[in-house]
């Protein structure tokens, strides 16, 4: 479409190159600026930013999803990964296991003020994270370390992980890894219970609450004996 210009006088003949446009007499249709010239946000760049936004939101809230009920977070370095690979490793985890790659800051939020803010050492490189939903710790971090054998993949490795509050670094993970199944637990439980003058065979009449936090102090007193 064509604009057209009205002047209240015409343009002089020649206009000397020193002279600016705003110099020229006053008309209420033409009037240039310096300061006019200001930059606007195109619709398109304002969209976008907000999608932008809208995904984070997202995330932060399904990273939170997958924290409810969840037993064991670990970040995994991915740096190198390829699309084929991280689509065979999920392949390969059992289905109460997630892999989820998320950026380090949308995570640090998710877990802000939660028994999991313990994985924030973690919180540098290109981290995959790993949802544990079973008790069966080993059982869940295992196709990963076969994963992780079998593609030679030795600089891939966890970063770090999360179990009930404390974190646990590089190589503390591999101490999670060999953590007794609860069937071996609760198998010694049992072989304790039945050695005359254990001092366990009196919470069998005890109430429910007292026997279970018998079994967690037990628990812990393999879990140090294995450290050792």
């Amino acid at each position: 479409m064509e604009s057209t210009l009205f002047l209240s006088k015409p343009l002089p003949t020649t206009i000397k190159p020193t002279h600016s446009l705003s110099s020229l007499s006053p008309n209420p249709f033409f009037s240039f600026k310096p300061h006019n010239l200001t930059t606007h946000k195109h619709p398109t760049t304002t969209i976008k930013a907000a999608i932008s936004r809208t995904k984070k939101e997202e995330t932060v809230e399904t990273v939170q999803k997958h924290l409810e009920n969840c037993y064991l977070l670990a970040a995994i370095n991915y740096k190198g990964f390829t699309v084929k690979q991280f689509q065979d490793l999920r392949k390969s985890l059992p289905e109460n296991t997630t892999l989820l790659v998320a950026k380090n800051t949308l995570v640090e939020k998710a877990v802000q003020d939660t028994q999991w803010e313990a994985i924030k050492p973690c919180m540098k490189g290109m981290n995959a994270w790993l949802f544990v939903h079973s008790e069966e710790i080993p059982v869940a971090i295992k196709p990963y370390r076969t994963f992780q054998k079998e593609r030679k993949l030795e600089e891939n490795d966890f970063t770090g992980a999360c179990f009930e509050g404390k974190f646990y670094g590089p190589d503390e993970v591999k101490r999670l890894e060999t953590m007794p199944s609860k069937a071996e637990v609760f198998a010694q439980l049992l072989g304790s219970l039945k050695s005359p003058g254990n001092a366990l065979v009196g919470t069998i009449q005890a109430p429910a609450r007292d026997l279970v936090l018998v079994l967690k102090a037990y628990i812990k007193k393999l879990e140090d004996e294995q450290q050792q």
